[in-house]
């Protein structure tokens, strides 16, 4: 018996195939056209379940959970990501089980991307045992899940937790949600990458433009650099330190692609934290790294999957309370 599970962002497209005990078996990828055609973006991720299908193991397959970048209606099986335009309402679950290599008997189980990172920190990774966590991800976007008295809470929706579109900034910069001063219009990696070209930063001769670029030069001391990544982490505590008064917060676990700069974006973030979150019962919240790294997307889709078709343990902590 295997799980599927697929986890679709602004970067990438990944699938992966996981057995019982949260190991990746198979693993597929494919770039995200975030600014292509519905249609277009629907063929990426068929060309990521056609590798998955062409695997031996895929004829053990028992259930299919899907992580996506948000906001996701759990209900309906539909998905909006701020960051994929064409995708407004897609019927994403409908044309997953739709797929000719996915099983009759399979219902495709939707959450929400961070939601899914969040039930596998919680199942196999650093929030393991703890009762109370934020688990982000910081990436292409920024989002987040909660774990509530040692339960995964997702919403009604799906979307609880969605950390990213928090305004840390009541005048700051317009975001694609219609919104301004959101989280992550400061500590996505564009967002970063944006702020340092606009301090006068340039990359390396012939480099992308990259947040990943942008914590090169940080490292080597660049002070544009390090004030992208110093705005990050200020962004990033206003809104733990928010999160932290209304829930009462054990622990923060922080992954995604820009989360993998390490102390860059930790060393900030948590010196800002350490500002806002004065009062007695929110001072010295422990941020900790994701301890899955970036795979974590994708067991939490696995598990929600296996959750949803009572297969596993892991539905202790993927259960969700609406899935499609």
């Amino acid at each position: 018996m295997v799980y599927g599970a697929l986890d679709i962002g602004g970067t990438k497209i990944a699938g992966a195939l996981v057995d019982t005990d949260g190991h990746l078996l198979v693993r597929s990828q494919s770039a995200t056209p975030a600014q292509g055609s519905a249609e277009e973006l629907m063929a990426a991720v068929s060309w990521v379940l056609g590798e998955l299908s062409a695997h031996p193991e895929w004829a053990a397959l028992a259930c299919l959970g899907i992580g996506s970048a948000g906001p996701v209606d759990t209900v309906a099986g539909t998905v909006s990501p701020v960051n994929i335009p064409a995708w407004r309402s897609f019927p994403l679950v409908d044309r997953v089980r739709a797929h000719p290599s996915v099983p009759a008997g399979i219902r495709p189980v939707l959450v929400g991307d961070a939601v899914a990172m969040t039930a596998a920190e919680h199942w196999l990774g650093a929030a393991q045992g703890v009762d109370n966590a934020l688990c982000m991800v910081v990436s292409t976007g920024v989002g987040g899940g909660l774990i509530l008295g040692g339960t995964l809470h997702a919403g009604r929706s799906g979307n609880a937790g969605h950390i990213g579109h928090i305004t840390v900034e009541q005048n700051g910069p317009a975001c694609p949600c219609g919104a301004r001063g959101c989280v992550e219009r400061f500590a996505s990696g564009p967002a970063i990458a944006a702020h340092a070209l606009e301090s006068g930063w340039t990359p390396p001769s012939g480099a992308p433009t990259t947040a990943k670029e942008v914590e090169a030069s940080a490292r080597a001391g660049d002070p544009r650099a390090l004030d992208a990544f110093d705005r990050a982490g200020r962004a990033l505590a206003a809104a733990v330190a928010a999160t932290t008064a209304l829930v009462e917060l054990d622990l923060v676990v922080v992954g995604g692609g820009v989360a993998q700069s390490g102390e860059v974006l930790f060393g900030p973030l948590r010196r800002h934290l350490a500002s806002y979150a004065v009062l007695d019962f929110t001072r010295g919240l422990p941020v900790v790294p994701a301890g899955l790294a970036l795979d974590a997307g994708l067991i939490g889709a696995a598990a929600a999957g296996a959750s949803a078709a009572g297969l596993s343990k892991a539905g202790s902590c993927a259960t969700t309370p609406a899935v499609s």
